[in-house]
């Protein structure tokens, strides 16, 4: 058997590379049978007959990641790409992204695009905010090929997901990174000989810099319902430090007395509009768990 790596599947058929080639398989029905379904980003074992040119998935290997939005295994990090201006920038947006990725335990990364359109006074504000939280974040432009170079440092040798709304410049970020990436996908669909899919599906491209990038539809539902109110806390790295010292283990952060959390807010570790987006945030999981029960 071939160990490779699921890059594409569409329709029953999963694209499989190894060896820089691509080989068409079909999962066998043991998968289905036990309701499993392979996903992009899967490491599995195959075997091929050449005189169909066609293979089969026998065995798919331990994932250390799954995302449910978009569906993809073993992503190591997100970058999340958000736009100075031309969409303006959306807080609540990216601290809900920021923590669907920590709930997965992915590396995260914060990319500034955009920058040539010069508000240095809210690209510092943004920097502050987010570096006091512990993250990085890279400013970047693609018409001045600024923080280009850090990304491609960023993702050399891992599998990586990019999110952020539309229009914030991802994919011309990632045509910067390599280009001819598009055209990439073009060449798979040529090799494998079949037709090109309009439907978009997730999908891992491979980088001249070592590593993928997953080609996905994004976080296609925002919804934070899977979390529980209890761990959203856990999920704003800059609270961790502080939790220790709440009075009550079961402390929420709000009106309980001896608040470790509040006495960083009001010590200035923690800004104040990510503590709103938590409470926000916290309100909408709690109304959610009451509309159920």
């Amino acid at each position: 058997m071939k160990k490779g790596i699921i890059v594409k599947g569409i329709g029953g058929f999963y694209y499989i590379s190894y060896e820089n080639n691509i080989y068409e398989c079909k999962a066998r029905g043991k998968f289905r049978n036990k309701k499993i379904t392979p996903l992009v980003g899967d490491y599995v074992l195959f075997t091929f007959d050449e005189n169909i040119n066609q293979g089969v998935i026998d065995h798919i290997l331990d994932r250390d990641v799954e995302l449910v939005r978009p569906p993809i295994a073993n992503v190591e990090q997100a970058i999340i790409v958000f736009a100075l201006k031309n969409p303006d920038p959306n807080f609540t947006l990216l601290d809900k992204i920021l923590i669907m990725s920590e709930y997965h335990n992915l590396e995260l990364k914060i990319c500034i695009n955009k920058i040539d359109l010069n508000d240095d006074k809210l690209l510092k504000e943004i920097s502050e905010i987010y570096e006091t939280a512990g993250y990085e974040v890279i400013p970047c432009s693609t018409k001045e090929n600024i923080g280009i170079k850090r990304i491609k440092e960023i993702l050399k040798d891992k599998i990586s997901v990019f999110a952020g709304p539309s229009g914030v410049g991802k994919s011309s970020i990632l045509n910067q990174v390599q280009s001819g990436l598009e055209l990439k996908t073009g060449e798979i669909s040529s090799k494998i000989k079949r037709g090109k899919h309009t439907t978009r599906h997730s999908e891992l491209l491979q980088l001249a810099c070592g590593g993928w990038v997953a080609d996905s539809p994004g976080f296609t539902s925002l919804s934070i319902d899977y979390i529980d109110a209890e761990e959203l806390g856990y999920l704003f790295p800059e609270f961790k430090p502080f939790l220790e010292n709440c009075k009550f283990s079961n402390c929420f952060h709000i009106n309980e007395p001896d608040c470790g959390v509040k006495k960083g807010l009001e010590e200035g570790y923690i800004k104040q509009n990510r503590y709103n987006n938590y409470v926000y945030f916290l309100e909408q999981i709690q109304e959610t768990r009451n509309r159920r029960y």
